[in-house]
């Protein structure tokens, strides 16, 4: 079946989305985050499409979008008061919660495991088109396994194009990071990935501290944890400090740059993330901004660091797992 694309502020497209997962199909779709590759979460036929036109392991679980909080108990088993607390805050939002899941959840949605990532997303399509389909939407990023995360519908026609029932444009994602993942599994709340929202609000919210989870992650807990992910096909460095001049002869190296280009560059191309000097700027335009970098021709990429604090924690774990070589 070719791929459509639709507005995703239409309530026909909306309506065209939700049938497409009610009879089995794939359908991308706008988050706040990056734009996901969804599947009816109870359909086992359609979920091991998206592990197909992804072409993404078996053992890396999908995360379970809902429309609401109430509807946590759908793919969640048992009560746990820090979710309540969480979801009050964070929800809808860039934050998935691993617990226990429910048995009748198809295992290959969670790759076997006990457990169950759940999110509520913020964007108004995709609670729209969840509530629509009145199911649960397993959903991972909508490109190809490992690659940069596609922040625009025209991201998601470039990568799997036909290979997608339908596919709702909402526009740019406004975080453009993938949401933050907290394990509340074990006594101890951790942190499987960063994201859009920070651990300094977490643990605010939580009053405790996060235990940070172990990397590399040979069976992953939850999406984003292996060590080479969200990888540019040109070779990628991070800089020690800000970026320098570079020399004569050195080949066509693209600069990602934080607020501003060094002076008498040398560069072949530059992508500036925050002239505004604001990280949330540069979350949001992280991934564009490789994709574009990437497509440039370029023998190297080379990232200029930032402070690991707030969204910096996400766009360092980004960058790390980006650069890392197969």
């Amino acid at each position: 079946m070719s791929s459509r694309l639709l507005r995703a502020d239409d309530p026909a497209a909306i309506e065209a989305g939700a049938r497409t997962l009610r009879d089995g199909g794939l359908v991308a779709f706008p988050t706040e985050t990056v734009y996901g590759l969804g599947a009816n979460a109870f359909d086992a036929r359609a979920v091991a499409r998206v592990f197909e036109v992804k072409a993404r392991p078996s053992f890396d679980p999908l995360i379970v979008h809902l429309s609401e909080g109430s509807d946590l108990g759908r793919v969640v088993a048992g009560d746990d008061a820090r979710v309540e607390r969480l979801g009050a805050r964070f929800w809808p939002g860039p934050l998935t919660l691993v617990l226990p899941r429910r048995p009748d959840l198809p295992d290959i949605v969670t790759a076997g495991l006990d457990t169950v990532g759940v999110r509520v997303p913020a964007h108004p399509a995709a609670r729209a088109l969840i509530r629509a389909a009145g199911t649960p939407v397993a959903a991972p990023s909508a490109n190809p396994f490992g690659y940069v995360s596609p922040t625009t519908a025209e991201h998601v026609v470039e990568l799997l194009g036909q290979a997608v029932d339908l596919i709702l444009d909402g526009g740019p994602c406004g975080v453009g990071l993938e949401s933050t993942i907290v394990s509340l599994a074990a006594p101890e709340p951790t942190l499987l990935r960063p994201g859009g929202v920070s651990r300094e609000e977490l643990e605010d919210a939580l009053g405790a501290s996060l235990v940070r989870a172990a990397a590399p992650a040979e069976r992953p807990l939850a999406p984003g944890q292996l060590e080479r992910h969200y990888a540019t096909r040109t070779p990628l460095r991070i800089l020690p400090g800000p970026a320098a001049p570079l020399p004569a002869g050195a080949g066509r190296v693209g600069l990602l740059a934080w607020s501003a280009a060094p002076r008498g560059r040398g560069y072949a191309a530059v992508e500036i993330l925050a002239p505004d000097g604001r990280p949330t700027t540069a979350a949001a335009g992280l991934f564009a901004a490789l994709r574009r970098l990437d497509a440039a021709g370029l023998d190297t990429i080379v990232a200029e660091p930032c402070p690991e604090r707030g969204l910096g924690l996400a766009i360092m774990d980004r960058l790390r797992r980006s650069s890392a070589r197969g």
